[in-house]
């Protein structure tokens, strides 16, 4: 290896390597196959996949467990084709990707058109940038790409790669340096408006977002809403900055009008809003203007100024989420903040609202799940209704302990991302929660976890509806149309497939599966098979 001569390919891939990158996921075509074997040089493991879809989500979720760029490689036209759906994705879930595809040199593109498209007109739109990559430019290229993936906020980026660029021989390849980026907080008059804000508070509310994570913040912020007992309210992706069993934590909120119900009054009653790392992406509807810089203080920290308008402020700080605490923080006293018992109330009606204790149905089959998984269970939700009840019952204790797509929503991501997961910390317990239809839609994937000889808990809930689309179609006083289909044998698919299978109809049985899967060597598909309507009133 340290005599052959280095590639364009092999740069990019050494690059990448640096970078922390060390999983890549796709199915790969001709004109794909030096930069397999440059990613496998490296020290990058190439990870055959079934769908290109589903081995985005497979990247991403390698990502959430070790931080660097997830990586998605397709080949050219229908390849890459298959993957527009996980690529707009980490666009609007703010995934750092990148993605590499092979295409044909322009010159053979001149007379040649069979498979040719282009790429980077396809991706501009649900990309932060496209390259396409150049023999002496391959090391420039790639740290450019990692720094516009990982910059705020995060996103794909697409390296179209040349059949023949990626073979050429690079004599004097370019080393680029990309220094550390320093943490940037506010200064000046909006600092202390904010700090006089903060001081003189009686009813602070904080709401925490994904920036938090990205800027490496968890533990200052959770020392901040700690210092000033700020009652605090976590987007769906940030679960766990402050732990779910904490006496100021409400849990998440995002999907669920049952959750909205008692955090928006909260909300509402506040002085003081601090919006930390907040994007509301991950919001639904009823979060629209939920804040009223005209009678409140809302300050809004985030890594990019506000183009959304989805909420307004009364402050705006572009700048590191940490920093900007610490600058807040700084020899601060704070007087008693919420005299009364609102949150604490609040607190009680959200667990009211969210029972555990069901004979049977989907929120007792997270309910036993959450009681039978030991603390540290890494999790990941399929869309559907069972995510937005699951995200509300599921206690994180830990950042990124239940990944989903909160901002696409899209189907099909639960097992891959799961997979993921699990390759990165194999010595977790790692579940995965999908309804059937979103199941069906990746099922061959289990082929692939046989393959890679991991061992995650597949758990499926079996209704043989599109729950919340019915739901919806019944609160519209709709005719039952295109959402239900047959029920299926998901165990005898997992199988089938090279796992375990086992059918579940009560808590009893669920546990007894879920304490076998722990044990197994192999993936387990449990099916939980529970009536249609279940989550009627839940959500």
């Amino acid at each position: 290896m340290s005599d052959s001569p280095l590639r364009a390919a092999d740069i990019l891939a050494q690059r990448l390597y640096a970078a922390g990158c060390r999983h890549a996921f796709g199915m790969p075509g001709g004109e794909v196959l030096t930069l397999v074997d440059a990613l496998e040089r490296a020290g990058i493991a190439f990870h055959l996949v079934k769908h290109e879809n589903a081995g985005g989500f497979m990247a991403e979720g390698v990502h959430h467990r070790d931080g660097a760029p997830a990586i998605l490689l397709a080949t050219v036209g229908p390849g890459i084709m298959n993957g527009v759906n996980v690529i707009a994705n980490a666009e609007q879930d703010r995934v750092p990707m990148i993605v590499l595809t092979g295409c044909v040199d322009a010159d053979e593109a001149l007379t040649y058109t069979h498979q040719v498209l282009d790429h980077e007109a396809v991706l501009a739109p649900i990309t932060k940038a496209t390259f396409r990559l150049t023999a002496k430019g391959a090391g420039i290229i790639a740290d450019k790409a990692v720094a516009i993936a990982t910059e705020p906020r995060c996103g794909p980026v697409l390296i179209d790669v040349p059949i023949s660029v990626a073979d050429e021989v690079v004599t004097d390849p370019v080393q680029p340096l990309r220094p550390a980026a320093s943490p940037v907080a506010p200064a000046g008059a909006d600092a202390a408006r904010a700090r006089a804000a903060l001081s003189e508070a009686k009813r602070p509310v904080a709401i925490l977002g994904l920036d938090v994570l990205r800027d490496g913040a968890e533990r200052v912020t959770r020392a901040f809403v700690e210092h000033f007992q700020i009652p605090t309210i976590t987007s769906y992706k940030a679960k766990g900055i402050l732990p779910e069993d904490h006496p100021l934590s409400l849990g998440g909120a995002g999907l669920s009008p049952l959750a909205d119900r008692h955090l928006l009054p909260l909300v509402t009653d506040a002085d003081l809003v601090l919006l930390i790392g907040y994007d509301p992406i991950e919001m639904r509807t009823g979060w629209r203007d939920a804040f009223d810089p005209a009678r409140q203080t809302v300050i809004d920290i985030a890594g990019v100024p506000n183009l959304h308008y989805m909420h307004q402020a009364t402050l705006n700080f572009v700048g590191d989420c940490g920093a900007t605490l610490e600058m807040l923080a700084q020899d601060m006293a704070m007087g008693p903040v919420w005299l009364g018992d609102a949150p604490q109330a609040t607190k009680a009606a959200l667990t009211q609202a969210f029972p555990t204790d069901d004979d049977w149905g989907p929120a007792a089959v997270i309910a036993q799940a959450r009681d039978t998984l030991p603390q540290g269970t890494l999790a990941s939700a399929d869309s559907g209704a069972h995510r937005i009840l699951l995200s509300q019952m599921w206690r994180c204790d830990e950042p990124r302990g239940l990944v989903q797509s909160s901002g696409l929503c899209t189907m099909g991501c639960a097992v891959p991302l799961a997979m993921g997961m699990k390759l990165a910390e194999p010595d977790r317990p790692v579940i995965s929660f999908s309804g059937d239809a979103g199941f069906l839609m990746v099922a061959g994937e289990l082929s692939t976890a046989a393959e890679l000889g991991i061992a995650p808990i597949f758990l499926v809930f079996v209704d043989a509806s599109l729950a919340l689309i019915e739901l919806k179609q019944r609160q519209r006083q709709m005719t039952n149309r295109g959402v239900d289909f047959q029920r299926h044998d998901f165990a005898a698919l997992g199988r089938a497939m090279g796992g375990y299978g086992h059918r579940v109809t009560n808590r009893g049985e669920l546990r007894a599966a879920l304490e076998a899967a722990q044990q197994a060597d192999r993936f387990t598909v449990i099916a939980a098979e529970i009536d249609a309507g279940g989550y009627d009133g839940r959500i």
